[in-house]
């Protein structure tokens, strides 16, 4: 058994031996292939490939320039009604909150007193006037009698004194009946201007004086009625923005747009005013601004957003926003060259707006980079992928951006 057993163990021997052989091999082999792998790719890193960006063309166009600031509805009018004579409240013809035309009678009030007053007005006036004509017609026969020498100078003149005083006191009760028709119009309020009402504060029955808010009283006003259509807008600019905005209304109308928060509606109007003074503590102008208001979507009170275009940059060089960058010293945007190499180009921004900017130093017609802009250094090889253009639709840029590539024989990344 012995014997059988010791030619087994060199054959054994000689497996491991072949076996460990092999292994190293393929080690060696493996290690190889990784190191040259790695070569290639410390190769490849090193010369580099054209780093894929997206492009815009620099256009020349007008650019509106668009001043927003925060305003605040208010009416163009309001009035508060308060009675002019002492009376009580006969009849309320209206509905708090709602829409009077101009003239609307809004309260009757009692009316007895005036009515009487105006009755014994006009009645003194008829007494005067049958007083005069009785006193003219005794002037003419003294005057005749005068002629004649049968009466002195001293009674022409006392019955002539008797028509002037008469004619005076004519005068002054015809004063009274219109005294007390005006004491009688005071008995109907009206609407002095269209509007919608508020808070009504008398009923039928209630005594109403002449009195206002800055009266000891501090009587309450029968109603407010107030102007919504149409309305203003108040808002604030910056002083700066003053010398443009005076040579904009020299030249014409200068519009607004008012933007309700939460809303799709946008209303469009016109300056009005512009105050007299600057704010010192603000360092702004108070400006408003008036809009239609037919369905009464902006309220008095309402905040909402004002948008001014008082100056218009005429032809504007305009890029995207996002391919200007800022630089330790200036603002710059990375223009594609003609052999597809990229160069800063220093530019000074003008004018920025939600998707574009108006820039100096940069000629309309510059393919500047919009994305990608961060692998970018100057000098670098770049591949347009895709062309855009501000205020272009991404659809259409893309299209825009596959035809410029192949009028230009570009390969697509």
């Amino acid at each position: 058994m012995s014997e059988a057993i010791e030619p087994s163990r060199p054959s054994s021997r000689r497996r491991w031996l072949v076996g460990g052989a092999i292994v190293v091999i393929i080690a060696v082999v493996l290690g190889w292939r990784l190191a040259g792998q790695g070569s290639g790719a410390r190769g490849a890193r090193k010369v580099g490939g054209p780093i894929s960006v997206v492009t815009a063309v620099a256009q020349a166009r007008d650019v509106p320039v668009r001043l927003s600031a925060n305003g605040t509805v208010t009416a163009l009018q309001s009035v508060d009604l308060r009675s002019q004579i002492t009376s009580t409240v006969k009849q309320v013809h209206i509905r708090e909150g709602q829409a009077v035309r101009a003239g609307q009678l809004l309260f009757t009030l009692d009316a007895g007193t005036e009515e009487a007053n105006l009755k014994k007005a006009r009645a003194q006036v008829e007494k005067d006037q049958a007083d005069l004509a009785t006193a003219q017609r005794n002037l003419e026969r003294q005057r005749e009698l005068f002629r004649q020498k049968f009466v002195s100078q001293a009674g022409l003149d006392t019955v002539q004194n008797q028509v002037d005083t008469l004619t005076g006191q004519l005068a002054i009760d015809r004063a009274a009946v219109e005294a007390a028709r005006v004491a009688l119009a005071y008995t109907e309020i009206r609407a002095p201007f269209a509007g919608r009402t508020g808070i009504i504060n008398v009923r039928p029955g209630s005594l109403v004086q002449p009195g206002s808010s800055n009266s000891s009283s501090g009587s309450l006003p029968l109603v407010t009625v107030t102007q919504v259509d149409p309305i203003t807008v108040a808002f604030s600019l910056p002083e700066k923005e003053l010398p443009e905005l005076q040579r904009a209304l020299a030249a014409g109308p200068v519009a607004a747009v008012a933007l309700p928060p939460g809303a799709s509606d946008k209303f469009t109007g016109r300056i009005v005013f512009v105050d007299n003074a600057v704010d010192t503590g603000t360092g702004t102008i108070r400006l408003k601004a008036e809009f239609d208001n037919p369905r009464s979507r902006l309220w008095p009170g309402m905040f909402v957003m004002v948008q001014v275009s008082p100056r218009t940059l005429r032809n504007a060089t305009v890029v995207p926003a996002q391919a200007v960058q800022t630089g330790p010293e200036n603002r710059f945007v990375y223009v594609v060259g003609a052999d597809h190499k990229v160069e800063q180009h220093a530019v000074r921004l003008a004018y920025v707006e939600e998707g574009f900017a108006a820039v100096e130093g940069l000629s309309p017609g510059a393919r500047v980079v919009v994305e990608g802009v961060q692998n970018l250094r100057p000098g670098s090889a770049v591949a347009e992928s895709e062309r855009t253009g501000p205020g272009i639709s991404e659809e259409a840029a893309k299209g825009e951006g596959r035809r410029s590539m192949k009028g230009k024989g570009a390969k697509p990344a």
